[in-house]
């Protein structure tokens, strides 16, 4: 269950007309932070930023599946989308919910660190086109919030 503090920051970005993508930044954000602070630890990074997204997903981000990937990662992002459209009706599996627990806190916390997630952001934009980046680029400095 996401905290209160995200829920109103992605509702906040939701209002001001942001991205599904930046909503969901949000809860990979907290994810981290969970991470961080010893809460429980993942595998790698690629692994925190999908348990965000779930999340994002389960809270009713409208994010679509990955348009690439693995079958599997898209089912499941089919099922979080639906989990994210119903309104819950049962309590989820306390047993379920220890084991999912117990299982990410032996993973190491090194996945959130900033040299790891540097890693990961250096890996991912080197697998985009140069236009794809330029694109992303240009579009960050026209749309960057002016200080005053």
């Amino acid at each position: 269950m996401p905290e209160k503090k995200t829920l109103e920051r992605a509702r906040k970005d939701k209002r001001e007309g942001k991205a599904p993508t930046t909503q969901a930044g949000e809860f990979v954000r907290e994810e981290m932070e969970h991470i961080r602070k010893g809460k429980h630890g993942a595998r790698s990074t690629k692994q925190a930023i999908a348990i965000g997204l779930s999340k994002a997903r389960r809270a009713g981000v409208k994010l679509p599946p990955p348009k690439r990937g693995r079958a599997r990662t898209k089912r499941q992002a089919k099922r979080d989308i639906a989990k994210g459209r119903t309104a819950r009706r049962k309590k989820p599996s306390a047993t379920r919910s220890r084991a999912t627990k117990r299982a990410l806190k032996r993973e190491t916390r090194r996945s959130a660190s900033k040299r790891a997630l540097s890693r990961h952001s250096k890996r991912v934009a080197r697998q985009r086109s140069a236009g794809s980046r330029s694109a992303a680029a240009k579009k960050a400095a026209r749309t960057r919030k002016r200080r005053r």
